[in-house]
């Protein structure tokens, strides 16, 4: 499903720009291998599948600036705010923020999800949470449940194909989370949840917790 509201028609010039400033991060060892083209292509398939926020929205571990600049960059009236805990890469971010004009919309922040999730500033605030290549689901789900308000939409880019399974239901109620939808068009795989209560007050656990100790984990069978 495209959504019309508030997307700008991005030319070929724009995406090229983007491509350009997101090139010089694959440079850094910021983005991951492949053309840094398809990538900007799967961050433009994203906004075809979920509404623009009406309130701020998270780029959770932005690494080279996907998916939140090209989403920032379709949806031309929406706050953003580009979370990462290395400086090389809030670095990077920042002046790709002023090289595309996104300064007035896009705030990049530093530091470590687990903390920042703690930080009255920024927890239950945001309408949309984003994130692609984060870490594995548990951590994912357990970093990024508490920014979200009630209502708000937790979306991960997926395996081609996605799969349920790597998201329990119990495991994801625990953290406030509901599954939405499922999202495999060909173009981007996605998984789509909404925040139907606020996070548990003890997520996330402390820095480096959710990854080493994950509320649960994938089989090697549902993460193919």
């Amino acid at each position: 499903m495209v959504h019309d509201r508030d997307v700008a028609s991005l030319d070929g010039s724009d995406v090229a720009r983007l491509e350009a400033v997101l090139g010089e991060g694959q440079k850094q060892g910021l983005l991951g291998p492949g053309p840094v083209s398809v990538q900007v292509r799967h961050a433009l398939a994203m906004a075809e599948h979920i509404a623009p926020p009406t309130g701020p929205a998270l780029d959770l571990g932005t690494g080279g600036g996907l998916p939140g600049l090209v989403l920032a960059a379709c949806w031309p009236s929406t706050r953003w705010y580009l979370l990462d805990g290395r400086e090389r890469s809030t670095r990077f971010v920042g002046e790709a923020v002023e090289e595309l004009g996104l300064g007035g919309r896009c705030t990049v922040l530093a530091g470590r999800a687990e903390l920042m999730g703690h930080d009255p500033t920024h927890r239950h605030q945001y309408d949309l949470v984003v994130a692609r290549g984060f870490g594995p689901p548990a951590a994912t789900a357990e970093c990024g449940a508490p920014f979200l308000r009630t209502g708000g939409k937790l979306v991960v880019s997926e395996p081609p194909g996605g799969d349920e399974r790597r998201w329990p239901a119990v495991a994801m109620r625990g953290l406030g989370l509901e599954l939405d939808r499922l999202v495999a068009d060909g173009e981007v795989s996605l998984v789509v949840f909404t925040q139907v209560e606020p996070a548990p007050d003890r997520f996330p656990r402390r820095t480096g917790v959710p990854t080493k100790r994950p509320l649960f984990s994938v089989s090697r069978e549902t993460n193919t």
